[in-house]
């Protein structure tokens, strides 16, 4: 049943592409990011993030569950029990109230909003630059029946002059202004969308105090992760909070809830690391498992079941799951810095 919905999933996804020829072309970004000469073909990274979750969003789906972040865990807890925790620790922090119309800044398949919608009674409005996975998350939404509470705008978070100054009552973004090739602009163009005294909730991957620049091992390591994820550049704790500050925001607080969850003993990188919660749900994360799947998704392919290309998209995301494991053990990464900032009345 799964499977049969991730092939349906691909091939809408995919769209009869060469997605042999795009992983080739992705797997080279950062060489095209890091030789490009200024001009007609200078390199977009909002092209680069948009064709990774082009790419990876059913993969991340089948594996991840549709709401797709990270989140700390707690022990007993499942995977999926964790993120709904975390969603609700976000709707206390931006005091939401219902009639509200909030801003999902980078909104995905809509995981996160469905919960805001429902729990929190508000409008949601998603943007995000990636039609395959807009056109996931309203039929999604329409699955859930809260289409009417909905809207979508299709641009980047860098450019949202299709909406007015001070829409929204509040603002979050998970895990996608980590993407920004200007993070003071990106937070500078979500200060204009919010209205005077609104709350705005973040989560960013950053590099930790524990990173030394001069360390090999350590530079490999965020090498492996900027490149796998399709991160510009991987900021400091540090750097997140003078950005926002920067843009006009005041900063009420910036934690590493990795390491700040009191009750979230047990590593964020777990799943993708050894057996977290239920066990078939886990196979699909762990090392085996993921060794395991790029085999069938090859035999799949053969059999005409999943698009060709499909187990490269699933070995490239498979290295960069090592490189997330690996960062976590050093303690040199975390994609957990939550902050809460607000727009001053």
């Amino acid at each position: 049943m799964q499977l049969a919905k991730l092939s349906k999933g691909l091939r809408a996804a995919y769209s009869g592409s060469n997605v042999v020829s795009r992983v080739r072309h992705f797997d080279g970004w950062t060489e095209r990011a890091a030789s490009d000469d200024v001009g007609f073909s200078a390199y977009d990274h909002a092209e680069t993030v948009r064709e990774y979750y082009d790419l990876c969003s059913e993969f991340m789906v089948f594996g991840w569950g549709e709401s797709l972040h990270f989140t700390p865990l707690a022990p007993g807890e499942s995977l999926e029990e964790s993120k709904i925790r975390h969603q609700r620790r976000m709707i206390g922090k931006l005091e939401l109230q219902e009639g509200m119309t909030i801003v999902d800044i980078g909104c995905g398949i809509g995981g996160p909003m469905r919960r805001v919608v429902r729990e929190a009674g508000v409008r949601v409005v998603g943007i995000n630059s990636s039609e395959v996975q807009l056109e996931k998350a309203k039929a999604l939404n329409a699955e859930a029946g809260i289409e009417h509470l909905v809207d979508y705008v299709a641009c980047s978070f860098m450019d949202m002059s299709d909406i007015e100054d001070g829409t929204f009552d509040r603002g979050y973004a998970i895990e996608s202004t980590c993407h920004a090739p200007d993070k003071a602009g990106a937070f500078a163009e979500i200060y204009r969308v919010l209205r005077p005294g609104a709350l705005f909730w973040g989560q960013e991957m950053c590099l930790t105090d524990k990173f030394n620049p001069d360390d090999a091992g350590h530079q490999t390591v965020r090498r492996r992760l900027q490149h796998g994820i399709a991160l510009s550049e991987i900021a400091t704790m540090d750097e997140v909070n003078r950005a926002l500050e920067e843009a006009g925001f005041l900063v009420d607080e910036v934690k590493d809830l990795a390491v700040e969850e009191v009750d979230a003993t047990v590593p964020w990188y777990r799943p993708m690391e050894r057996r977290h919660g239920n066990l078939g749900a886990a196979l699909s994360r762990i090392p085996l498992g993921r060794k395991a799947f790029i085999g069938a998704s090859r035999l799949a392919e053969a059999l005409g079941a999943f698009p060709k290309g499909s187990a490269d998209v699933v070995s490239f995301m498979d290295r960069t799951a090592d490189a997330y494991v690996e960062g976590g053990r050093m303690g040199i990464f975390t994609p957990l810095c939550c902050f809460l900032a607000r727009k001053p009345s």
